[in-house]
Order: structure tokens, then C-alpha cells, then sequence
């Protein structure tokens, strides 16, 4: 099962490698920015098949809060999961859910290649309300690793957008 968005990608992957093509999704919303929260997580899109009585492994992009990774945990039960077991990429160690499966732990701030564009209009909103130029903000994301000619792309196509 993917949580929506970002578990999506990395549940499909793991559908193919574990061969079972039961895949199902919920989403529960929690950042409404750049590292801003509600809250609290909220179901917006309940299971999409019954669990009940059913081994449920829960994929997700990052474990970070916790707090939505709790909740969907919490949600899944409730519609009777015989067992749920989470599995990430990334787990934070400030995380209130240590996934029962993850790649690796880390304090860094991830962009995944499913969100780059999302990020990049997300960072370009946050520098405006600064009063930083779009020039000041693509240097910011291309030295912090994003490809060059990505960001130029997106930041062209957000401004077009807006036009």
C-alpha cells in the first residue's frame, strides 16, 4: 500500500519486487509548504480496498514526523488489519515511527525525483515572500544539488505559469 504522494513510486517498485500486484493507496495530508505542518495529518482519501483480516505492508518515501505514518497506521487497524508493517526509504531519527523496514537514516533534507518540480516552485514561493530574486533562488537549488538545467527549466515554466 502507498501513502499518497510520495509512497506511490517507491510501492509500485516494491509491488514489482515482492511480485504481488495488490497495490492500494491512502492519503494523509500533513505539509501544506517547505517544511510546514498542519497540526495534525488527516486522512483525505481513506484505504482504497478492505484490509480486514490482512497483512498490510505500508510504503512510504520518508519517515520524518512520524505523525503520518502513525495515523495511516492507526487507520488500517481501525479497518480491521490483521498486521501492519511500515517500510521507507529514508527514516529521521526525530521520527515518532521507526519504520519496520528502511534503506537509511538520515538528518538531511530529501528531494526525491518525483517531487523536483514541486520543490523548486515551493522554494521559488518562499524566496518571493523573502524578497529574493529568481536568480538568488536558482543558485540556491542548484548548489544544493539539483540539476542545472532541471531547475532553469522549471523556474522558466512556473514564471510562464503565472503569466
Amino acid at each position: 500500500m502507498g501513502v499518497s504522494r510520495g509512497g506511490w513510486i517507491p510501492a509500485r517498485i516494491m509491488s514489482d519486487l515482492l511480485e504481488n500486484p495488490k497495490l492500494a493507496n491512502v492519503t494523509a495530508e500533513f505539509y501544506v509548504g517547505l517544511a510546514e505542518t498542519k497540526n495534525e495529518p488527516i486522512i483525505t482519501q481513506p484505504v482504497s480496498v478492505s484490509v480486514k483480516a490482512k497483512r498490510v505492508l505500508v510504503v512510504d518515501d520518508l519517515a520524518d514526523t512520524g505523525e503520518s505514518l502513525k495515523l495511516v497506521n492507526s487507520h488500517l487497524k481501525k479497518h480491521g488489519a490483521s498486521e501492519v508493517k511500515i517500510a521507507t526509504i529514508y527514516y529521521k531519527p526525530w521520527s515518532i515511527i521507526v519504520p519496520h523496514y528502511y534503506e537509511k537514516e538520515t538528518r538531511c533534507w530529501i528531494v526525491f525525483p518525483w517531487e523536483r518540480k514541486e520543490v523548486v516552485r515551493k522554494i521559488v514561493e518562499k524566496f518571493r515572500g523573502e524578497e529574493r530574486t529568481v536568480e538568488d533562488t536558482k543558485e540556491k537549488l542548484i548548489s544544493s544539488g539539483l540539476d542545472r538545467e532541471l531547475v532553469e527549466r522549471f523556474i522558466k515554466e512556473i514564471v510562464e505559469e503565472e503569466h
